[in-house]
């Protein structure tokens, strides 16, 4: 990706998602900030988010052009002085099937864009399934994903910006690849603790620079029983992941999680029977 370059990036996405929709895929997903990257200071950083509408009606154009579904990464969005994170569901008819702003934000953000704040996190239907989004940071709370899950996400997308020194000098010094352990641990956790898909793309630097460079990468896609799978390392590329469905029904099957969550009661307040004792525990 170029800084602040939209047409250009546009442009490298737009071959990267025709190429993947001639091979068959069924949804495309960029990452966050794909359009100028994060360079909050740049005075052209704020002027291209009066180019966002334009652009999310050529991703809608295209997604039905393709017959294919499209996240495109997130769109900056003004909203008077503020800024709003965006990331979009389209449909392959074009259609979109859901919005989420960026309620999470890290620390750097919180100076320049507005979070989602009390907003509940919803799911939605789409030719795919039931899907829910979250964005890069939103990774680390537990809480966005259950109330997805709640909701009944069976797939949940997530576009990041997420590099190997996103933490302190100390941080980096204790592991400099501790990111990248992070990345790699959570999101299939995810995937397992919420029988759900997590559909992780981050950006991911030059390809020239190969594996030498601060972008994290590392798109997957977290997948219970299966793991990750699909990794990429941290240079920009493209992988296509064949995602079975019937794997999260045999991981609901086996771990219940979404049939405990709708249980009368939940929040922990589960009993435990054992052998010879009465159907109901005191706890």
């Amino acid at each position: 990706m170029s800084i602040v370059s939209p047409g250009e990036n546009f442009a490298k996405a737009t071959s990267f998602i025709r190429d993947s929709a001639a091979k068959g895929c069924h949804l495309a997903v960029l990452p966050e900030y794909h359009l100028t990257s994060w360079v909050p200071d740049d005075p052209a950083f704020r002027s291209s988010c009066a180019d966002s509408a334009a652009y999310l009606q050529k991703y809608q154009e295209l997604a039905k052009e393709l017959n294919i579904c499209i996240v495109p990464g997130t769109i900056l969005e003004a909203q008077g002085d503020a800024l709003q994170n965006i990331a979009y569901f389209i449909s392959s008819t074009g259609e979109i099937c859901g919005r989420y702003q960026k309620k999470n934000l890290w620390h750097p953000e919180r100076r320049h864009l507005v979070s989602s704040a009390h907003e509940p996190h919803r799911a939605f239907d789409t030719p795919l399934g039931r899907v829910g989004l979250l964005i890069c940071w939103d990774l680390a709370f537990p809480e966005a994903f259950r109330e997805l899950i709640s909701d009944g996400a069976e797939i949940i997308c997530i576009p990041a910006l997420w590099t190997m020194k996103d933490v302190t000098e100390e941080g980096y010094g204790l592991n400099p690849d501790g990111e990248a352990v992070f990345l790699n641990s959570t999101v299939v956790s995810r995937a397992f603790e919420n029988t759900c898909a997590v559909v992780f793309v981050n950006a991911g630097g030059p390809p020239e620079k190969g594996e030498k460079t601060h972008y994290a990468g590392l798109s997957q896609v977290g997948i219970p029983h299966l793991g990750s799978t699909g990794k990429l390392g941290r240079a920009e590329s493209v992988s296509m992941v064949d995602l079975d469905m019937r794997v999260l029904e045999v991981a609901e099957a086996n771990y219940k999680v979404r049939e405990d969550m709708k249980a009368e009661g939940w929040h922990y307040a589960y009993t435990q029977i054992r052998e010879g004792e009465s159907d109901v525990t005191k706890l």
